[in-house]
This record gives structure tokens, C-alpha cells and sequence, in this order.
């Protein structure tokens, strides 16, 4: 019996490199807006708690400087929560493109995948059709011997 080859296995191995380098990008782009989310989490605790620090402060009697400090922290506070809530829509974007990469990649593997199944199939076929037509050359030579002798 002929060995079966997959005349694009090569394009096929390639498209699944591109596929898992794709896919460690699209865990990275994950990895990275999980972390800057988490920041922007922590952040926002750290606001919420300081808020409640300053009401807190402000039952018991606080001075103004007290006050302005707390207003001055929040307001640097409030900027770099700003700063980081853009980083998460960047990292939230990247992750998104990265994920519709992966996508498209996935649907180029399994179209070679189906290919290489239907020329498989084929070839198989082929195969049986040869086996079977050398058995009935066979049994015609095995007859035509038979009646010669």
C-alpha cells in the first residue's frame, strides 16, 4: 500500500505555528489587562476607603489642613485612576483584536484540517479501487491458468 502525504501538510504546519504564536499573544494581552484591571480594582478600593477615612475624620472633628491633604490625595488619586482606566480600554482593545486574530487563525487550521479529511478519504478510495482491481487481474490470471492447463 502507497504511504498517504498531505500535499499542503507543510502550509498546514505552518498555519498552526502562526496559530499558537497567536494564541500565546492573545494570553499575554490577557495576562496584561487581568493586571492593569486589578490595578485600576485597587485603585478604586484604595479611593473608597480613603473617603470613608475622611468622613470618618470628619465626625470627630479634622483640621483644614487635614482636609485639604485628603482633598489633595484624592484628586491625585482621581488622575491616576483616570490614567489607568485608559490603559484598560488600550488593554481591553489589544485583547479584544488579539482574541479575533486567534479566531481567524483557528478557522484557517480547521479548513486545512477538513481539506487534508476529504483528500484522505479520497485517497483511500483510490486505495481500495487499485486493491481491487489488481484481485480481479489476479483471479483472471489464476482462471486463465486453470483452462491452460
Amino acid at each position: 500500500m502507497v504511504q498517504y502525504t498531505y500535499k499542503f501538510e507543510k502550509v498546514l504546519n505552518i498555519r498552526e505555528q502562526e496559530k499558537q504564536q497567536t494564541e500565546m499573544a492573545y494570553k499575554e494581552a490577557v495576562q496584561s489587562f487581568e493586571t492593569i484591571a486589578t490595578e485600576l480594582y485597587e485603585l478604586l478600593k484604595k479611593k473608597e476607603d480613603l473617603i470613608d477615612v475622611q468622613n470618618e475624620r470628619l465626625k470627630v472633628g479634622a483640621t483644614i489642613d487635614e482636609i485639604h491633604h485628603f482633598g489633595l490625595f484624592i484628586g491625585s488619586l482621581e488622575k491616576t485612576i483616570e490614567e489607568v482606566q485608559q490603559k484598560v480600554m488600550q488593554a481591553r482593545m489589544k485583547m479584544q483584536w488579539h482574541e479575533q486574530k486567534l479566531l481567524e487563525k483557528n478557522l484557517e487550521v480547521r479548513k486545512f484540517e477538513k481539506m487534508r479529511e476529504k483528500d484522505f478519504a479520497i485517497f483511500i478510495e483510490e486505495q481500495k479501487r487499485i486493491e481491487s482491481q489488481n484481485l480481479d487481474e489476479i483471479s483472471s490470471l489464476m482462471y486463465a491458468m486453470k483452462e491452460v492447463r
